[in-house]
């Protein structure tokens, strides 16, 4: 079988990590076409020893963790307010957790990802969950249409110690609210009831407001194809109440333009 073949089916959901990870989609779709050129050009090879989807993330760590990543995350300048509590949430914490609770590994498979024991992938994922759960409070604009998703949302956004200021069906009341409400983090799904485009609303958000925001679609790899502008944070539906606590503390650990709630 091809690499193509072996790997395509992979490829965006590695691109959704890789931009959870480093905050961006410029920094994540570069650190997953460098695992490939490493590939193709002999210079690495995948795992023979694990399926090609783990093979494939244990690669792209390798790469990570050589590139000075740890470092410049963890030794940042210290600031004060919401951000200076979000140094405490070390890169190899969040690693952890985003591949058990965005990306539905087990925790003997992150260990061979990570290459580390299980005890400490265990360790790590508490130690993530701990800091977001106490430290990692905001103010939520839900943008959803279907209203037992967004109530599902809401109660869960809730129970972590967020706010939630809004919900809005629309991209005209989304942009309403955001505009009287002022929120941290926007949730929006894409599709809305009018007909109208979570990301048209979205982009629209942006242009007055620094705020981070997740997208919630059950088709993401539309989404994640790294060939134009996509967005940085990504929930599949259905989701689960670790994979918005996740996603939420990672948009908010990079974020840095908030004030506490």
């Amino acid at each position: 079988m091809s690499m193509t073949a072996t790997l395509g089916p992979h490829l965006p959901y590695l691109r959704r990590y890789a931009r959870a990870l480093t905050g961006s989609q410029t920094s994540g779709d570069a650190y997953v076409r460098a695992s490939l050129e490493a590939l193709l050009e002999g210079n690495a090879e995948l795992a023979k020893d694990v399926p090609p989807r783990i093979a494939l993330y244990r690669l792209f760590h390798v790469l990570w963790s050589s590139s000075g990543k740890y470092e410049s995350a963890a030794s940042g300048e210290k600031r004060g307010g919401v951000e200076g509590r979000l140094q405490s949430l070390l890169p190899t914490n969040r690693e952890a957790l985003l591949l058990t609770a965005v990306e539905g590994f087990s925790m003997p498979e992150v260990a061979k990802i990570l290459d580390w024991s299980e005890g400490d992938v265990e360790q790590a994922i508490n130690a993530a969950l701990k800091s977001i759960d106490r430290d990692l409070e905001s103010r939520v604009l839900i943008i959803e249409d279907e209203s037992i998703i967004a109530l599902d949302i809401e109660n869960l956004v809730t129970e972590m110690g967020h706010k939630v200021t809004g919900i809005a069906t629309t991209r005209d009341d989304a942009i309403r609210m955001a505009k009287e409400q002022k929120p941290d983090v926007i949730l929006t799904d894409i599709q809305l009831a009018d007909g109208s485009s979570g990301i048209d609303a979205a982009v629209a958000i942006l242009k007055d407001f620094d705020i981070p925001v997740i997208f919630i679609t059950a088709y993401p790899e539309r989404l994640l194809t790294g060939e134009r502008p996509e967005p940085t944070y990504l929930i599949t539906k259905p989701f689960s109440r670790d994979t918005v606590r996740a996603t939420l503390g990672q948009a908010l650990f990079f974020h840095r333009s908030m004030a506490p709630a």
